[in-house]
């Protein structure tokens, strides 16, 4: 597992960790499920994972994925996407506000982790970092307006 610039940081590690030990085996159980579909699989998978590392998922994880990924599928799994130009933009979109994300501050990245990543609110946020609420919501403004500045220089604009 390599470290990121700022340090091995947990959430980072937990992503990868999901990614490395589940994404395979969960790629070939919904093929089967979209009948061979390799775009709407890997996006169920990408949201799968995702969804895993938001909600801190303990246990036993590879069949709380399958549950998911399958809910998912069966159950609202976005339309098929038929443009690759649309694929290529959001990925440039994710890799652009991921790089941006790098030139923050480290308190301005685990403020926008916690609250917009983990989607706590800003008195959870205040308590698992142990900082008084009102500074947590001062950094998230600064933090707000620093990435906003990054995604510009980067060429991602708000339209």
């Amino acid at each position: 597992m390599t470290e990121s610039r700022h340090g091995a940081d947990p959430d980072e590690q937990l992503i990868r960790t999901l990614h490395r030990e589940h994404a395979g085996p969960l790629l070939t159980y919904v093929l089967q499920l979209v009948d061979g579909d390799r775009q709407r699989a890997e996006y169920v998978v990408q949201e799968t994972l995702l969804h895993a590392w938001r909600s801190g998922v303990t246990g036993p994880v590879r069949p709380w994925l399958v549950t998911v990924a399958r809910r998912m599928v069966y159950g609202g799994a976005p339309p098929r996407l038929t443009a690759v130009d649309d694929q290529v933009d959001n990925v440039l979109r994710l890799m652009s506000a991921s790089d941006a994300m790098e030139a923050l501050s480290a308190e301005h990245r685990t403020v926008l982790t916690e609250t917009y990543l983990r989607r706590r609110t800003v008195n959870e946020a205040a308590a698992a970092l142990g900082l008084p609420p009102a500074t947590v919501r001062t950094r998230i403004f600064y933090a707000m307006r620093s990435l906003k500045l990054a995604l510009q220089e980067r060429g991602v604009t708000t339209s």
